[in-house]
């Protein structure tokens, strides 16, 4: 994965970004030819040297239409660089499928995919500590006190969401997770709630899947949090808030039955906006997943709807299709 520094890119427009997470070949600006050469001549020297530049230029994907907000999430384990491709299209959230095996948590969607050097360590940890660092330069003789700004450049206080999706046991896995963020921890990076309060940070790690409710809920002092079902926040879940779930998610195909045409019928309409309302309601955001991919004027009309009716986040696997959608539909 490749990050292009300001003082190239000023002289191309990137016209999309491959499913890959990989950029497309750039258009060149018609930039007269001694603007160029000072274009050319720019990374040579300190003065066009931008120190926070790894994201530099990457908006985080939260466009806004009638106060709704929708996020791009869910980059899938199978990428090669899972967070780095989620980061490069602007996804303010990111999932990890882990398997605990022998002390270690292993990454990827299936076991058959799991190998000793993908780990959650290694493919996110890491990686999110990496960037951390180098948005919160401590070498600079302007710093006069530790910064804690987010992995956007152009938006410091944006949290990146990091669902831990367990797929092995819950009560020996999710400890081990625990475990694994000190490096983050330790850096002052993660939200965190105390008894009342909730103190954003530049990570917000949710726990999903097999994630027990035990070992989060009667935790009041903690910096991780808790994936509630969607459809059970009136009724068995009546009691969760966002101190505990800031996010709820739920499978769409499951929830709601296929989607025939371009629209959801009015039953499915009306269980749409009454989840968003009591989810609302608690001050808890709203993600579904497994929203219909194809025929792709379906999908289209799904995120339409679902951007539309106020649904926070939404999972893709077409990266391209899902950053660009509220630039490409609106």
């Amino acid at each position: 994965m490749a990050f292009v520094s300001s003082s190239l890119a000023l002289a191309w427009i990137v016209l999309s970004i491959a499913t890959q997470g990989t950029l497309a070949s750039p258009t060149p600006l018609d930039i007269s030819p001694s603007l160029q050469e000072i274009l050319n001549k720019a990374h040579q020297g300190p003065l066009y040297t931008y120190p926070t530049s790894l994201t530099q230029g990457i908006i985080p994907r939260t466009p806004s239409l009638n106060a709704a907000k929708q996020r791009l999430t869910k980059i899938a384990d199978w990428r090669d660089v899972p967070f780095y491709t989620a980061l490069s299209v602007g996804a303010v959230s990111t999932e990890s499928d882990v398997w605990l095996y022998n002390d270690t948590l292993f990454v990827g969607h299936e076991q058959g995919a799991l190998t000793t050097a993908r780990t959650f360590e290694s493919l996110y940890i890491n990686p999110i500590l990496d960037v951390l660092k180098r948005q919160n330069p401590t070498n600079s003789a302007f710093v006069t006190s530790p910064t804690h700004n987010g992995v956007f450049d152009t938006d410091g206080g944006q949290t990146l969401y990091l669902f831990v999706d367990l797929k092995t046991d819950g009560a020996s896995t999710w400890p081990a997770v625990v475990k694994a963020l000190e490096p983050l921890r330790s850096a002052g990076y993660l939200s965190s709630v105390n008894s009342t309060t909730f103190t954003s940070g530049a990570v917000t790690v949710i726990g999903t899947g097999n994630t027990p409710l035990s070992l989060v809920q009667p935790i009041t002092d903690r910096d991780y949090f808790w994936d509630a079902p969607i459809p059970t926040l009136n009724s068995t879940f009546s009691n969760i808030t966002s101190l505990i779930s800031p996010i709820a998610s739920t499978d769409f195909a499951a929830n709601f039955g296929p989607v025939l045409g371009t629209s959801l019928n009015s039953t499915q309409l009306d269980l749409l906006r009454t989840q968003v309302k009591v989810a609302h309601d608690k001050g808890i955001k709203l993600r579904y997943w497994d929203q219909p991919a194809w025929p792709l004027s379906t999908r289209d009309a799904v995120w339409r709807l679902l951007r539309t009716e106020g649904v926070d986040f939404i999972n893709a696997d077409d990266v391209a299709a899902a950053a660009g959608f509220g630039d490409a539909y609106w």
